[in-house]
This record gives structure tokens, C-alpha cells and sequence, in this order.
């Protein structure tokens, strides 16, 4: 399949890239080329496979929860560029 230049800034816009007018057709061949590989695994005989989602039988692989001491706050706040008492002092993300 061999894309266009201009489905490949389509795409560069659905995706939010910025990309250079010199880079359209080096991304069109990049593109063309994923798209023929997924062509050839359609083609693969999946018949009698059961899906799946992991390649291991694994499930909820976690460690035991044992508390263990933290670090001291001034150690922990020492290289802080804001602080305040005991807490890092950041940038307000949501205003209210």
C-alpha cells in the first residue's frame, strides 16, 4: 500500500506532529512500509489459536507489602528548589 503525501499529513495532524514538508516523503515510504507488513500478518493462518493478552500465564504478580522506614524529610527536601514545612512547594496545576 503506498500512502500519498497528502494522507501523510492527514495522519501527522490526526496525531499532532509537526512535521517538515521534506519529511512527508521519507514518512510515506516509513508508513507504506508498515502498512504492507500488516498486509502480510492478515495473511497468516490464526485458525485454532486462542487469543490472547500475555504471553505468560501470569496474573497479578505482585510482592508482599512490608513497610520499611522512609527517608528523613530534610535528607528528602534537601535539593527541594520550593518548599514548604515538610512538603515540595509546586505550581498550582488546577485553579479552582
Amino acid at each position: 500500500m503506498s500512502l500519498t503525501p497528502e494522507q501523510v499529513r492527514h495522519i501527522a495532524r490526526l496525531a499532532r506532529l509537526g512535521i517538515e514538508e521534506d519529511e512527508v516523503a521519507r514518512f510515506a515510504g516509513q508508513l507504506s512500509e508498515i502498512l504492507d507488513y500488516f498486509e502480510r500478518l492478515k495473511q497468516v493462518h490464526t485458525d485454532g489459536v486462542p487469543p490472547t493478552a500475555h504471553t505468560l500465564p501470569l496474573h497479578n504478580v505482585f510482592r508482599d507489602d512490608e513497610p520499611a522506614p522512609s527517608m528523613d524529610p530534610e535528607q528528602t527536601l534537601a535539593n527541594a528548589p520550593q518548599r514548604e514545612d515538610d512538603y515540595f512547594r509546586v505550581r498550582a496545576v488546577l485553579e479552582e
